[in-house]
Order: structure tokens, then C-alpha cells, then sequence
């Protein structure tokens, strides 16, 4: 059995117990798949936490607070190497009944569901380091507590893989899985050319992306079909608010890594870029340097991508140019909780 194969099975216990979502087997779960010292990053507010412990303490125990009968359901687990370093990445959402507050987000009392894309670097066959994206913002949504600029792109139930294939079974295809990767890096390659070699012909997307393509954006940008959804709903609102994209590559670390006919890439962070011209989601053009977390899936069908899942952590950009968005939910749902403040109070 390959050494890749062998390490998505490293999750599995820990996988089905969160699917299945027993307090005490998740936390028992969490402790035999992560090594005693291993690196937790977790999206904004969250941030650094200490290790599998502080994952279940400041992170899962809450969320399982605030939905009783939640589950964790994986529509992507792929593994392979980068860098040296082995990875295993996973897919899906957490969903249940959204019952209780969550970061102080307001309960619905109906089914609700939070995208996550986790990043799991393997060491004997441990967790030695994760890195991981929750889409808090489409919780905000769900909940009609959305403070900030709306979305372009279609706000929905992101999807699992049209070929449903994304659990990676049987035996790891080197080929393929390089083929894939180099598929991806060259793509990402070329789309850097724009703007500042030329216009969007410069980034040859018809080579290297489907006619049908889908790109899955987070919520607060939304989806995109075809290259022009792609282009209309991010790319260009995108570049016009930070045009140095991908001009300081070498003051970031990603890591890229292939299993089949799928990529994925993971890095804290993996980009950097000024946000200046006509500013971004709201956020005032000032000039200021943002650093940004994107953990993305790639699906290629006949060498061509088909399908892109991507979750940026869109509430530490917010973060960094001042803007609290949790403070500004806050604010705005004052009318949907008890205690709010009539004529002639005060609320501090």
C-alpha cells in the first residue's frame, strides 16, 4: 500500500466520529490522529490553538454547542506530497440543526450548513500540522445577519463533485497526480500575466479550463459558471482592487499536491497583495498590504479543470484593513435578541 494511500486512512477514525458526532469518541478520535505537539491553524477568529485539545476546546465543542445534532460530511479527502511534506486534504461541511448561537451568530432553528476545506500534513503517520478554512461568513448568510457588502457571484449549497468521486479510494497514481498538479501550477502561472502583461488573453484560460467550468467561491463572493462567471463575480473586482497580484511569490509558502484527477493546495498564507484603485468587497482602497489564506480543490476532466473549490478566510482581510465584521453583525442584530436597548436606555 502507497505511502499516500495509507495516510488519507489516518483520518479515518477521526472523520467517522465526527460524522457521527459523540462528544467523547470525537475527542478520543482527535487525540490518536493528532501528534501531542501538533500546529493547529484555524480561520479568524480562531486563529492558533493548541493542538487537538484546543481544536475541541475553542473550536468543535463550541460549534457542537450551537448545532446539538451536528455532523461533519466529507465530500473531498485526497492525499500526496509537497515540498517534502505530506499532505491529506479534506472537503465538505458541517450541517445540523442551528439551535444555539455560534460566535455569536443568531440561530435559525433550521438546517444549516458551514463549508470547510482542512489541511492535514502527515508525520508516522500522525497529524503534525493542520491548516484550516471554516466559511463562518455563510453561517452570517444562512442566518440573514450579513453586515457587509453583498456577494456578485450565486450564494447557495456549494456542491460535492459532479463525478462523485472526491473520497480518493484505492491505490495512489503518481502519474496522474503529477500530471494534474503541473496541470494547475501552469494555469495559476499564466493567470498572473494579467494585468501586468496584458489583458485577460494573456492568461490562455481556455487551455487549461472547461467550457462548464465551476468555480466555487466563499460565501461574501459567491459561485462562478464558465470562464466568464469566473471573470464577471471575482476575477475582475479582483484585479481592479489588487492589481500586484502574484508579485510577491517569493515572500509566501503554499504547498501544491495531486491525487488523481484532483489538486489541492494549502498555505498560511499563500497570498499577498495590495488593495489600492477601486478597493475590494467594500474594503477602502488605502494602499494597505493584506496577507490572505486560500485553501482550494481542483477537479480536472480530460486534462481540463472542471470544477474549483476555493475558501479564502475573507474575515482576517477584513480584520487587517480594521474592519470587525463579527463587530458589525453584532450591531446590526441588536433588534434580534432579547435586552435591546428602548427609548430613553442605553446599551454599552
Amino acid at each position: 500500500m502507497s505511502e499516500h494511500r495509507t495516510n488519507r486512512h489516518v483520518l479515518d477514525g477521526m472523520r467517522a466520529a465526527l460524522y457521527d458526532f459523540e462528544p467523547k469518541a470525537v475527542q478520543a478520535a482527535l487525540q490518536a490522529a493528532f501528534a501531542p505537539d501538533a500546529t493547529v491553524r484555524l480561520a479568524h477568529p480562531f486563529e492558533d490553538l493548541e493542538g487537538a485539545g484546543g481544536l475541541w476546546e475553542r473550536a468543535l465543542q463550541p460549534l457542537a454547542a450551537a448545532f446539538p445534532d451536528l455532523e461533519r460530511r466529507d465530500f473531498i479527502v485526497m492525499a500526496g506530497p509537497a515540498d517534502g511534506g505530506n499532505w491529506v486534504g479534506c472537503g465538505g461541511y458541517y450541517t445540523g440543526t442551528f439551535w444555539n448561537p455560534f460566535l455569536e451568530i443568531p440561530p435559525t432553528g433550521h438546517m444549516a450548513s458551514m463549508r470547510y476545506h482542512e489541511f492535514y500534513r502527515i508525520e508516522e503517520g500522525r497529524v503534525a500540522e493542520m491548516q484550516a478554512l471554516w466559511d463562518i461568513p455563510e453561517l452570517m448568510m444562512q442566518a440573514g445577519a450579513w453586515p457587509m457588502a453583498p456577494s456578485l457571484g450565486r450564494e447557495w449549497l456549494v456542491p460535492a463533485p459532479a463525478t462523485q468521486d472526491g473520497l480518493r479510494r484505492g491505490e495512489w497514481d503518481e502519474a496522474a497526480s503529477r500530471r494534474s498538479s503541473a496541470t494547475v501550477v501552469e494555469m495559476l502561472t499564466a493567470m498572473k500575466r494579467h494585468p501586468l502583461e496584458g489583458g485577460p488573453e494573456v492568461m490562455d484560460m481556455p487551455r487549461y479550463w472547461h467550457p462548464k467550468m465551476s468555480w466555487y467561491g466563499p460565501a461574501g463572493i459567491g459561485t462562478g459558471r464558465g470562464i466568464a462567471g469566473f471573470r464577471n463575480w471575482h476575477q475582475i473586482p479582483f484585479l481592479k482592487a489588487m492589481p500586484d497580484r502574484g508579485q510577491h511569490v517569493d515572500e509566501i509558502t503554499y504547498h501544491f499536491f495531486g491525487d488523481g484527477d484532483y489538486v489541492g493546495v494549502t498555505g498560511w498564507p499563500d497570498m499577498i497583495q495590495t488593495i489600492s484603485d477601486d478597493g475590494w468587497m467594500g474594503m477602502v482602497p488605502k494602499g494597505q498590504r493584506v496577507t490572505m489564506r486560500s485553501l482550494d480543490f481542483w477537479r480536472l476532466e480530460n486534462g481540463l479543470i472542471r470544477e474549483n473549490w476555493v475558501l479564502v478566510d475573507l474575515l482576517d482581510v477584513y480584520t487587517q484593513v480594521g474592519v470587525d465584521v463579527l463587530g458589525r453583525m453584532r450591531e446590526f442584530n441588536k433588534a434580534r435578541r432579547g435586552g435591546f436597548p428602548g427609548f430613553g436606555e442605553l446599551e454599552a
